[in-house]
């Protein structure tokens, strides 16, 4: 199994005065509350562990307040640590002097913001180009870099238009080319699609997603929004009051809550769209076989599943991996049974 791109252990944000003198106080079970009504401070990370894994997509969700955007500036340093570790490829990023943590954010990891971040006074191009020309890039090369990502995200001929004379979806086209042109292995995504319309942020989500299907960078993804969050991660890691209350894929948060937060986080999601066959296989019954029974791959979401399953032999059918291996089976019954539990 790989190693994790980005390791994050036992990290702690007290806001503060004095954190570092408050720190043993939240270690031995002080809670949030307590710290602010006693002390005047504020937990914004409690005792969070998450291991990042290259080349996906890492959603980390929460109410406002829960400390997911505390986190992920924690990555780039943004943000200075009261406690814990981090690590980027094995490198302690907590013990970068300034030149090396300048390197990191330069050529490392890019950032893609809620409210754009837009330069107003530059241009389409200039603002894509703009981490280029801090990493020395000549102006050539610039353009050219420029150009092809403001193609891939949909603007050809918005080139020499200034931000101020585009939508919101097309600001934050702006800013994921920019965030793309570096060619940067980490991108960090804060609420990035928040402050669009719906069908906007519908469509800047399939935009990643196709784009993540070629480039397959680590992606870091801060949201509120479940669906969002659903539809995007390749794993969730799910906030509340600055602790983490669990992880996991999409699959593993709906069929098994950790708890009566997560439950009414997870209650009015479509749980058809959302869990896959694999998530709800079983081995085969005694003498089945699976020669010549009907067949989906496990990615294959209920919704899609249910006509073949009703049509199908006893209300069966058997289930693949990515390789075309049969791996168990599902049953109509558990299907439905899967749908309402």
């Amino acid at each position: 199994m790989a190693d994790p791109k980005i390791k994050i252990e036992n990290l702690y944000k007290i806001f503060g005065s004095n954190p570092k003198k408050h720190l043993p106080k939240v270690q031995q079970g002080m809670t949030k509350d307590e710290l602010l009504e006693k002390h005047n401070h504020v937990l914004g990370v409690d005792d969070v562990s998450l291991d990042i894994m290259p080349r996906q997509i890492q959603v980390v969700m929460g109410l406002s307040g829960s400390g997911k955007s505390t986190l992920i500036r924690h990555i780039n340093r943004l943000i200075e640590p009261t406690g814990g570790s981090l690590s980027i490829d094995g490198e302690d990023v907590l013990a970068m002097n300034e030149d090396q943590l300048r390197d990191l954010r330069r050529h490392k990891m890019s950032m893609v913001f809620q409210k754009f971040a837009l330069l107003p006074h530059r241009t389409v191009r200039e603002n894509v180009g703009y981490g280029l020309e801090v990493q020395g890039v000549e102006e050539g090369e610039r353009d050219r870099r420029s150009a092809h990502w403001i193609d891939r995200v949909g603007l050809s001929g918005y080139e020499d238009k200034f931000p101020g004379q585009l939508s919101g979806g097309m600001q934050q086209r702006v800013g994921l080319a920019r965030g793309l042109a570096t060619d940067a292995d980490i991108l960090l995504m804060d609420e990035a699609f928040s402050a669009l319309d719906p069908l906007i942020r519908f469509d800047m989500q399939s935009i990643l997603l196709e784009l993540q299907e070629e480039l397959h960078k680590t992606i870091v993804f801060i949201t509120h929004d479940l669906d969002e969050a659903l539809r995007l991660g390749d794993n969730i890691a799910i906030l509340r009051d600055g602790a983490m209350v669990q992880k996991g894929d999409a699959q593993e948060i709906v069929l098994n809550p950790a708890d009566d937060y997560i439950r009414d986080f997870i209650k009015d999601i479509n749980r058809g769209r959302v869990i896959q066959l694999r998530a709800i296989t079983e081995p085969l019954p005694q003498g089945m076989t699976a020669n010549g029974a009907p067949q989906l791959a496990g990615n294959t979401v209920l919704e899609d599943a249910l006509a073949p399953l009703s049509e199908a032999p006893d209300q069966t059918i058997m289930v693949t991996d990515s390789a075309g291996q049969v791996t168990g089976s599902v049953s109509l019954t558990r299907a439905i049974q899967a749908l309402h539990t």
